[in-house]
């Protein structure tokens, strides 16, 4: 299946709904059944059958296979949320007395579930430097279930060797989750690597209108289904269909959103390299990446976030920089329409050594507005 049929085409099933060239909004909670005998029947049967939207539902189900096809999955569940997701697709890998390795400074709320959620169950994690595989072998145990990865990681982006990775674990009988937010399978397919679960944000490119909080979970036929017999069912961590429709409006631009993004980040960081008021710039496409040529062998394209730091350790200074910005606004996430900061002088102190780095998302605005834009307040530092 080409990318192009999966956007557009695949499951729409138009001649059920009018013809209707957008999917209809399936928005119920219920589904009825003429007989007793047809209702057993889907009730045995809950993952294929619509029942109850918290499980299954069709606008939904239209959005879980476009998803799982742009992975090259076979299956794929979508949640309320990218922490859904992780939480869900953990969980559901693990049982006390488990052992998790899992890349150093992942998703805040992924460390949460590792560091504070899971040690209350007698599951325990390990967290070690992702860019040599070496550390991961060296870290697990007989104990150890799961490897959790974030390739790249969202801040400093750093990689990792993700077919390197899924080989020995499959060789120790041990589960590979990856968290691709930053990817998308148009520049990344961890599935294609050998790893067994990929999961998103889908808020962040894959809506990539700043409107809908979004989760999904690819993989296997067999890990998906149970995966929505246990965690999913239980934690109720649905997608409204209305959110879906949304997603499913999104997915008609991803491709050419991804193009814009990507193209103008590549002129922003070149201005910004030869910006004498710029002292690093972290992303996986810049020549001086030590990762370079594993960015080339595992992604597709350059994406649409990078990091920075300033050269001052001044606060006032630095927050002056961000406040002057017209273009770009202060918030977290990423992958909507409108260009981003986040800088990290709201999380750490002033004598922190980070203090200086902000994080930039692209969006669709102009190369040369951004630019212009930058210029004006580098002033300003």
């Amino acid at each position: 299946m080409n990318q192009s049929f999966i956007i557009n085409q695949l499951a729409e099933d138009r001649e059920n709904y009018f013809n209707a060239v957008a999917p209809p909004i399936i928005q119920t909670s219920n589904f009825a059944y003429p007989t007793v005998d047809e209702f057993i029947a889907a009730i045995t049967n809950e993952k294929d059958q619509h029942i109850y939207t918290r499980g299954n539902n069709p606008t939904v189900n239209m959005l879980c296979k476009k998803m799982a096809a742009l992975e090259g999955a076979e299956d794929c569940l979508m949640l309320g949320s990218g922490s859904a997701a992780i939480t869900d697709a953990v969980v559901s890998q693990v049982n006390a007395g488990d052992h998790i390795v899992s890349v150093k400074d992942p998703y805040s709320w992924a460390t949460h579930l590792m560091t504070k959620i899971l040690p209350r169950f007698d599951v325990q994690a390990t967290f070690v430097d992702g860019t040599r595989t070496e550390n991961f072998e060296n870290a697990c145990t007989d104990k150890t279930k799961l490897i959790y990865l974030e390739s790249p990681n969202s801040w400093t982006f750093e990689l990792q060797d993700l077919e390197a990775i899924a080989n020995f674990a499959k060789q120790k009988g041990i589960t590979t989750i990856v968290d691709n937010s930053y990817c998308t399978a148009l520049c990344q397919r961890p599935i294609d690597l050998g790893i067994d679960l990929v999961i998103y944000s889908a808020t962040k490119y894959y809506n990539g209108h700043s409107d809908v909080v979004a989760g999904a979970i690819c993989g296997s036929e067999d890990k998906i289904t149970k995966i929505f017999h246990n965690e999913f069912m239980t934690f109720g961590n649905i997608l409204a269909p209305q959110n879906a429709w949304l997603m499913l409006r999104s997915l008609r631009t991803l491709p050419i959103r991804l193009k814009q993004s990507s193209e103008t980040t590549l002129k922003v960081i070149e201005f910004l390299e030869n910006s004498a008021k710029v002292e690093s710039i972290w992303y996986p496409f810049t020549d001086n990446n030590p990762q370079i040529d594993l960015a080339r062998k595992q992604m597709k394209m350059p994406m649409g976030m990078f990091t920075i730091a300033l050269k001052t350790r001044d606060v006032r200074s630095i927050k002056k920089f961000c406040e002057t910005l017209k273009y770009f606004l202060i918030a977290v996430s990423w992958g909507g329409h409108e260009s981003l900061i986040m800088p990290k002088c709201a999380f750490v102190g002033e004598n922190d050594p980070q203090v200086s780095m902000i994080r930039f998302y692209i969006g669709l605005e102009e190369a040369d507005v951004l630019i212009d834009d930058l210029k004006q307040s580098l002033e300003q530092v």
